[in-house]
This record gives structure tokens, sequence and C-alpha cells, in this order.
């Protein structure tokens, strides 16, 4: 049980601080879904979006910091 208390803290302050990025420079990540390869259809009545490049991007941004934390715990 002492496990999961710590892992639940570590969830906790990680979203405690993606949640200050966002408060403070959220203007800033503006380019975030917007980038080349990301998929945008608009049309008169219908819009479609796929941020396939930008989910690339988190995916191997997460990746990296989850194997740092197992690394170092």
């Amino acid at each position: 049980m002492q496990l999961y208390g710590k892992y639940i803290i570590l969830f906790g302050l990680i979203l405690l601080i993606l949640g200050t990025i966002l408060y403070f420079f959220g203007n800033q990540l503006n380019w975030l879904g917007k980038l080349p390869g990301d998929i945008r259809i608009e049309k008169e009545n219908f819009r479609f979006y796929f941020p396939i490049t930008t989910m690339i991007l988190i995916s191997v941004i997460l990746t990296i910091l989850i194997n740092l934390i197992r690394k170092f715990f």
C-alpha cells in the first residue's frame, strides 16, 4: 500500500506542474496542435481535426519522462 501512495503523490505533482505551466504559459503553447502533419479538414458544415503529429510528440515526451522516472526511482 505504501508504494501506491508514492505513485499517487508523484502523479499529483506531475499534474500540479502541468497545470501551472498551462496556467502561466498557455498562450505561448498555441502552436501545440497546429504542427505540420496534423490533419485538419474544414468545410461549410463539417470540421475534422486529427492531431497525429502532436500525439506522436506528446507520446515521445511522456515515454522519455516515464523511463527517466523509472530509472531514478
